[in-house]
């Protein structure tokens, strides 16, 4: 996750998984829910079908997703 981007997406692959820029600082949750929002919708899901498992203050974050069909992550990367 990189926060305080110029806009919010998933830019790409780094180190084996997905960079997902946000622009929100990460300040009181504010970068974890867009984060949950940019992949929700990449993923066709509903934001309560999407959490964050582990790394809720780091850079690097497992994420849950419930309920979506099993997608190939490579085909969010643009």
């Amino acid at each position: 996750m990189v926060p305080r981007a110029s806009r919010s997406e998933i830019a790409g692959e780094h180190n084996g998984r997905l960079r997902i820029r946000v622009t929100a600082p990460p300040v009181e949750g504010a970068a974890n829910e867009e984060v949950i929002l940019v992949l929700a919708r990449a993923l066709g899901v509903t934001r309560s079908a999407v959490e964050i498992a582990a790394g809720h203050t780091s850079r690097i974050k497992s994420i849950r997703v419930r309920g979506g069909a099993a997608v190939d992550l490579r085909s969010l990367v643009k």
